[in-house]
């Protein structure tokens, strides 16, 4: 069970296949996905929505998915990163794939987070 002393779940989400996917000009949400922010959203996570394509397109694409209200704030990707610590190693950080969320909440993420739940979803091949 999560300390009701820590902060909120912090969840970054990606745009393209994840959000949505574009085929030719068009862009097809993800099924599920838009359903799974508005959830996450009123349960009291923190979300930021980024893109390789910038803040404006994730912005752009949150609105079409009517989102939007959901982030608190919308990024670029970084294309560098200056930490201490490789990002294997950052504490507390899980990465999960569009696939293998539909049935997670804010609890499920913190349990997955703080190992107290042997995860059901399996890596992602790469």
């Amino acid at each position: 069970m999560r300390n009701e002393i820590e902060p909120p779940l912090v969840i970054y989400i990606d745009v393209d296949d994840t959000l949505v996917r574009t085929v030719g000009t068009k862009r097809i949400p993800v099924s599920g996905m838009a359903e799974h922010v508005n959830a996450l959203a009123a349960d009291g996570a923190v979300l930021y929505c980024w893109s390789s394509g910038g803040a404006d397109y994730a912005r752009l694409v949150a609105g079409e998915l009517g989102i939007l209200e959901c982030f608190v704030a919308f990024l670029p990707k970084p294309h560098v990163m200056i930490d201490d610590q490789e990002v294997d190693a950052w504490r507390r950080l899980i990465q999960v794939y569009p696939g293998q969320c539909g049935d997670m909440t804010v609890s499920s993420y913190w349990r997955a987070i703080s190992g107290e739940e042997p995860s059901k979803h399996p890596p992602h091949p790469r």
